[in-house]
């Protein structure tokens, strides 16, 4: 979701798309490079980036990546889910009473989190 976000901004490089998430989140987020390059590979596959080859300002042949409109789209949906589960945790977080949830063990024996549903 960074990523396409990033890109939805201006097309970019890779190196460049790593420098801007680090700094828009304020040093809060690095992105290794070998892991970008990875997941630009696979934004590339769902179609919801493209690429070209440009010049850079440093005159260095470099892959630029732009959003295209599946892309667009698979933002919007992204960062509607993001919002919810943002949310859902931001509600979790300022609860400050507690309140009896029947425990539910997953094979393990332990309590699983993504089974138990609070109205």
């Amino acid at each position: 979701m960074l990523i396409l976000k990033v890109v939805s901004l201006e097309a970019m490089h890779g190196w460049g798309i790593c420098e801007r998430i680090q700094q828009i989140s304020q040093d809060e987020l690095q992105v290794n490079q070998g892991s970008l390059y990875t997941s630009l590979h696979k934004l590339m596959r769902e179609g919801w980036i493209k690429s070209c080859w440009k010049t850079t300002e440093n005159k260095r042949r470099a892959r630029y990546y732009a959003l295209t409109r599946a892309g667009e789209k698979q933002l919007g949906i992204e960062s509607e889910h993001w919002d919810r589960m943002a949310d859902a945790v931001g509600r979790i977080m300022a609860t400050t009473e507690p309140r009896a949830v029947p425990s539910v063990l997953d094979h393990r024996g332990k309590t699983s989190l993504d089974i138990i549903a609070i109205p």
